[in-house]
């Protein structure tokens, strides 16, 4: 893959240039760790650094060329391009380097604080057909066709998104199903990329470290359907108008673009009725354009019914049968970290979930309530180093759903777990100590409550779901929430007692 830096510079509107500017880019990059010969670096301000910090170090490796939005100062010698945007240069640079492969491609992006995960890869199975692979950006993996690999980032840099679709089109995908995170939004990763269908799943509070208030997140999260911030609109809109911001969402589609509402709301064009839920998932019947179906859903929860009716409206969209829907839908296997089972024999429950806000948690735990026999017991943490206003929330809607609690550490970065389990016990009522536990061991956590929880009782640990490490300060620790827990489970059936014979 390859192109002319001439060529490169007329997609990115510069401010003026530096250089012959005759040479054939090879590679484009963020990272002057990722440099190579023939690179072309793009000197990105970020939150925690400044690419322009690393532009003697990208040349040294190779690159010649640099994109950046300060002035050449004392680079002399090297093509440089100044930019008023550096992101929105690199988004509009990727497309062109990778042969605008989102033109190429019927992408649908779902949005939404809770469920884009459920969603995104209950998409990918409905829309697969036979041989034809479906290519999916999302938290958990990245799928580009004929290979898969673990996230880095639920909605990555352009220059990342445009190579995998660029992939996505050598591997004969048709379709693909990506996630579109908030911060991706506001930070221009998806500047100028073409969705074919954008859905909205839910707002509720999160992120407000970055956003600081609900109005700049939804604000962020409105760009793909109205077209605000050179983004492009459209075909088809899909929104959740259960969900209150939803509503304000549906007024503000602009008309060329083809609007389906879903929800159990009665003005859904997409709805769900007659719900019933159980410990092997959900039934209940789809109500679309004056026809019913029966649906049979292994996915937990009611929650889950907004998030299967949102992958439906995806699927019709894109010219999918209900029926064909609907009978891929009850052979879904679940998602990875995702109220997650871990069955190792036990006499009560044990899922793992990634909700880590309190409106995940309480969906969560309000879902499992009329399902378990026994208590509820949630093992669960708040991250370092993000909106601590949200801590006490969580701790709340924990303590509201659950019989016993163990509070522990999720991520704490380059907190102290102290600071964070103050934020936490402000929720936390003087007659509700003896129900909460703190602990700063995660894995202790975890040990405690499996070893509490009795037969027909139902422990939760939340918080990382599919995650397989733990983030202190700068550095990454093995943990993966599922081994620990059959691990645990495991060790605690060894040390039982052997009954007499």
């Amino acid at each position: 893959m390859n192109a002319q830096l001439k060529d490169l510079i007329a997609v990115m509107d510069p401010l003026n240039t530096q250089g012959k500017l005759q040479a054939v880019i090879v590679h484009l990059t963020t990272d002057s760790r990722r440099v190579v010969p023939g690179s072309l670096f793009f000197a990105i301000s970020g939150l925690r650094t400044d690419g322009n910090l690393y532009i003697e170090e990208a040349i040294d490796r190779g690159a010649i060329g640099i994109v950046s939005d300060k002035p050449a100062g004392s680079h002399r010698g090297i093509n440089y391009i100044r930019v008023a945007n550096v992101k929105t240069a690199l988004a509009r640079a990727a497309r062109h380097f990778y042969g605008y492969p989102d033109q190429r491609l019927n992408i649908a992006g779902i949005t939404g604080t809770n469920g884009k995960t459920t969603v995104a890869t209950l998409c990918q199975h409905l829309l697969a057909e036979g041989d034809e692979h479906v290519g999916l950006i999302g938290t958990i993996r990245y799928d580009v066709g004929h290979r898969t690999f673990p996230s880095f980032k639920t909605t990555p840099e352009s220059v990342d998104i445009q190579a995998m679709l660029g992939q996505m089109v050598e591997a004969d995908c048709k379709q693909a199903v990506m996630e579109v995170s908030s911060h991706g939004i506001d930070q221009q990763r998806v500047e100028g990329l073409h969705l074919d269908i954008a859905v909205f799943l839910n707002l509720t509070q999160d992120h407000l470290d970055y956003h600081i208030t609900m109005e700049a997140y939804f604000e962020a999260k409105t760009r793909i359907f109205s077209g605000l911030a050179n983004q492009p609109l459209p075909r088809v809109a899909i929104v959740n108008i259960d969900d209150p911001y939803g509503r304000r969402l549906v007024n503000m589609i602009p008309e060329e673009v083809e609007l389906i509402t879903f929800g159990q709301h009665a003005n859904a064009d997409l709805r769900a009725e007659h719900v019933l839920l159980d410990a092997s998932g959900a039934r209940f019947e789809v109500a679309y354009r004056n026809f019913r179906y029966s649906a049979t859903s292994p996915l937990l929860g009611h929650f889950n019914v907004s998030n299967t009716l949102a992958a439906l409206a995806v699927g019709l969209a894109q010219g999918k049968l209900m029926d064909t829907l609907l009978e891929k839908l009850a052979a879904f296997a679940g998602v990875p970290g995702r109220m997650e089972r871990i069955t190792e024999n036990q006499p009560f429950q044990v899922l793992v979930d990634y909700a880590h806000t309190d409106d995940a948690l309480r969906n969560g735990l309000s879902m499992l309530r009329p399902i378990t026999k026994g208590r509820l017991i949630t093992v669960f943490g708040c991250g370092g180093d993000r909106d601590r206003l949200k801590r006490p929330l969580m701790m709340k809607a924990v303590l509201d759903g659950s019989d016993l609690v163990f509070a522990t550490a999720d991520n704490p970065r380059s907190e102290e777990p102290a600071q964070i389990f103050e934020d936490m016990r402000q929720a936390v009522r003087r007659d509700e100590c003896g129900r909460v536990t703190f602990t700063e061991d995660r894995r202790r956590a975890i040990h405690l409550a499996l070893q509490e929880a009795r037969p027909g009782d139902c422990v939760l640990i939340a918080g990382k779901g599919h995650e397989a490490f733990q983030e202190f300060a700068n550095t990454l620790i093995p943990f993966d929430d599922r081994a620990v827990a059959r691990e645990l489970l495991i060790n605690l059936q060894l040390a039982e007692p052997m009954e007499e014979t």
